[in-house]
């Protein structure tokens, strides 16, 4: 008995509450200096966003991070066929499986302002995150494990494909 209430109080003290680095009760003006710059045309990567997609989906190498807590940030251009296109900088957890968007991009001033609704949310329980997924699933999150750092999420994004990655 008196094990099984240590094994409960050791596992229960273990799960420690997830707070994000970036932005855990911090002002925007402490967030925005912590953001990438703003995506460069040159510095986009393509990468197929699924059968689904009716638009064209860039991650801008420059701006690829994996944090210390294995969270990986990203600025994310979604581009329609007529060229209009938004811009986020979000991050993953690939343990999870949740994106939080952080900000959106400005394309006339080219700046960042923050996301009305910055909270991590389920991939799967959101139907307009299928980039997101595919994007966890065959990039940044192949067999759920997370990318070892931005060098490696790049070379998935330009091989098309992380090799761990079953498609």
């Amino acid at each position: 008995m008196q094990l099984a209430l240590i094994l409960c109080v050791t596992a229960c003290t273990s799960q420690s509450k997830f707070f994000d680095t970036l932005d855990y009760k911090k002002d925007w003006d402490t967030i925005q200096s912590g953001l990438p710059a703003y995506p460069q045309p040159e510095n986009l990567l393509e990468f197929d966003a699924g059968p689904a997609a009716n638009l064209r989906y860039f991650i801008d190498a420059k701006s690829i991070s994996v944090d210390e807590k294995r969270v990986i940030r990203y600025s994310m251009v979604a581009q329609s066929p007529q060229g209009a296109s938004n811009v986020s900088y979000e991050g993953l957890r690939c343990e999870t499986r949740e994106r939080k968007r952080y900000a959106t991009g400005n394309n006339d001033t080219r700046t960042w302002v923050r996301a009305d609704i910055s909270e991590w949310q389920p991939l799967e329980r959101v139907s307009q995150l299928q980039a997101q997924r595919e994007l966890a699933k065959f990039y940044f999150c192949p067999r759920g494990l997370v990318v070892g750092s931005s060098a490696e999420a790049i070379r998935a994004l330009k091989a098309g494909v992380h090799p761990m990655a079953i498609r």
